[in-house]
Parts: C-alpha cells; structure tokens; sequence
C-alpha cells in the first residue's frame, strides 16, 4: 500500500505540479552546421573523491592542444543529458528549467581537428555549432580585464543565462538565486573533469559583460556569468 501510495504521489508530482521545460531550440543566429561530438565516456582512471581531493584553481597552461572528445566531454559534464527519455541534465537545475547555455571559444590549434571560433552547445544531441569563426582569444582576454589565462587557455568555456526560462516559474527568487545556484553546480562539475582528465581550469567571473557578449555574438537574452579557461598543466 505504501509503495502505491509513494508511486501515486510521485507520478503526480511529474505529470502534474512538475513540468519538464524543455529550452527552445535556437537555429537563427547560428552560422554552421552541428557537429556532433564523440560519445561521453562513463569510465576513467581517477575517482569522484580524488578528483574532489586534488581539485584546484589553476591558471598556468602547457600550450598543447586538447583531443575533440576531451572538450566534449567537459561540455557534457557541464550540461549533457544523463537521461535520455526526460532529459535530464549533468548538473542539478531548479524545476528542470535548465535557464544556462554553454558557448566555447576556441583559439587556433587550441582544439586538434577543430576550427578556430564560437561555438554553441546544444546538450540535446551532443553537438556545437558554429556561431562564428575566427580566434577570439586576445578580445575575450581583454573583456576579462586582461586576465592573461584567459588567453593562453587552449580553449573558453562560457557559461550564460537565459533568466527568463527559471523566473518564470520561481519568480524573482528564481532570477536571483536558483540560476547562480546552477551556475556553480554545472562549475565545479567543470572542474572535477577537468582534474580526472589532466586538466587544468580557473573559474573566472570578473569581466566585462557587455565586451563577452560582443565577442562572443551572444543573443541579447544570453547573459555571461563565467568564464572557463580550460588547457592542458604544464
């Protein structure tokens, strides 16, 4: 009876009170087609609590290039789809609202096979798209007030904000405080896979937000809240 019971109030819960938002798919400003990445990899060589254990802010790079499949599966786990029927995400998100979108910037030869540009993550299929091409490394640096990691990464990750998505069901509190919530979740999910692959990454949030935004051709909803240097430790 108690199992019934649980499973009556759990399915109301997800047909009813809990509504999977399922983010518009964006197609108008995006110049190329998707390119779909490899597979996430389930498996590694280092655990959850040495990942944890040996994290940090590292700001210092080697200058090699990253593989395609290692900037994939930092895209993953910042938000790739871990359950393919309801969709839900790597990083925990408020109502399944899912308010961030994640763009790479890639410098030249920062990516092996990749071309040098902005690039969009769609986590629906696992691919980006081309936003525009070109090394927007030296411009971005300079939005970040010059921090130099920020140009000598091999890649950028940058994490925005679509407010409404999550405002529209929580209200302000959702704005304010379930959206930088998630921010930090799909983060230090940056981080811990960056440290069980041999990476290093900083967390970078002082920057001009009008300057990332014109770097990077951001849609005018699409509001940056952090910067992601990621590059191979020296």
């Amino acid at each position: 009876m108690l199992g019934l019971t649980l499973l009556s109030v759990f399915s109301a819960f997800l047909l009813g009170g809990f509504r999977i938002v399922v983010p518009p798919k964006h197609t108008a400003w995006e110049a190329g087609e998707a390119l779909t990445l490899p597979p996430p990899r389930l498996k590694g060589e280092v655990t959850v609590e040495e990942a944890i254990a040996s994290r940090r802010s590292r700001r210092k790079y080697s200058g090699s290039p990253l593989e395609l499949w290692e900037l994939g599966q930092l895209l993953w786990a910042a938000q790739g789809v871990t359950e393919p029927n309801l969709k839900f995400r790597a990083a925990p998100s408020a109502g399944a609202t899912y308010p961030l979108e994640v763009y790479v910037e890639a410098g030249s030869g920062g990516v092996k096979g990749l071309q040098a540009g902005v690039y969009h993550y769609k986590p629906e299929n696992h691919s980006i798209s081309m936003v525009k091409p070109g090394d927007f490394h030296r411009e971005l640096c300079s939005a970040a007030l010059g921090q130099e990691w920020v140009g000598r990464a091999a890649v950028n990750l940058v994490v925005c904000a679509v407010y409404e998505r999550t405002a529209e069901r929580y209200g302000e509190r959702g704005k304010t405080r379930y959206v930088h919530m998630e921010a930090g979740h799909a983060g230090e999910n940056v981080y811990l896979q960056a440290e069980a692959l041999g990476l290093a990454t900083v967390a970078v949030g002082a920057f001009h937000d009008k300057q990332v935004s014109a770097v990077l051709s951001l849609p005018e909803n699409h509001k940056p809240l952090y910067i992601y240097p990621v590059g191979r430790k020296p």
